[in-house]
C-alpha cells in the first residue's frame, strides 16, 4: 500500500489529471442515466440530506483549515485539510450513488427566485467541475511541502471551494421542497 502511495505522490500531476477526468467524467455520465425506475430505498432518499451535511462540514473544516493557517498552526491546518478532503470524499460516494439511482428533480420555485437558484446552481456546477484538479493539485503540493507552489494554488483553490460547499447546501435548502420522494 505504501507503494502505491509513493507512485500516486511522486506522479501527482498524472494522478490529478487521472482523477479529474474519471470524477467529472462519472458525473456527467450520471446525468444522462436514466434513474432507478421504481420507489426509492428510504436510506437513498435520504441521501441528499446527507450531502448538504457532508457539504457543511468540509465548509466548516475548510474555513477552520483557513484560520488555522492565518495563525501559522500548520499541523491543525492539516488535519482540517484532511478532515475536508474526507468529507468531501465521502460526499462524493453519496452523490454519485444518489444521482445512479434517483431522477433528477426539477426546481419548483417561481418568480425572482428561479433566477437566483438557477444562477447558485449554474455557478456551483462549473466551480464544482472546476475544484477537483484545484484541490488536487493543492492537496498534493501541499503533502509535498511545496510551499510557493501550494500558496499559488490555493490562492484559487481555497476561496472557490469554500463558496462550493456552501452553495451545495443552499441548492439542497431550495430543492428539497420540491422532491417527491
Amino acid at each position: 500500500m505504501k507503494a502505491l502511495w509513493n507512485i500516486i505522490i511522486n506522479n501527482h500531476i498524472k494522478t490529478v489529471i487521472v482523477l479529474t477526468l474519471v470524477v467529472n467524467l462519472l458525473i456527467v455520465l450520471l446525468s444522462f442515466l436514466p434513474g432507478y425506475g421504481g420507489e426509492l430505498p428510504v436510506w437513498i432518499s435520504r441521501l441528499p440530506l446527507v450531502n448538504a451535511i457532508l457539504n457543511s462540514f468540509t465548509f466548516m473544516f475548510l474555513f477552520f483549515a483557513l484560520i488555522a493557517i492565518l495563525k501559522k498552526n500548520i499541523t491543525v491546518h492539516k488535519r482540517f485539510i484532511y478532515s475536508a478532503f474526507t468529507t468531501t470524499s465521502l460526499f462524493l460516494i453519496s452523490y454519485v450513488t444518489f444521482h445512479f439511482m434517483a431522477e433528477s428533480t426539477p426546481y419548483g420555485g417561481t418568480g425572482a427566485i428561479v433566477g437566483f437558484y438557477y444562477f447558485i446552481l449554474i455557478t456551483h456546477i462549473i466551480l464544482a467541475v472546476v475544484i477537483v484538479p484545484l484541490a488536487l493539485m493543492s492537496f498534493f503540493t501541499g503533502y509535498k511541502d511545496m510551499r510557493p507552489t501550494h500558496r499559488k494554488w490555493v490562492r484559487w483553490t481555497m476561496p472557490l471551494w469554500l463558496y462550493v460547499s456552501a452553495t451545495g447546501v443552499l441548492v439542497y435548502v431550495m430543492i428539497s421542497p420540491y422532491y417527491t420522494f
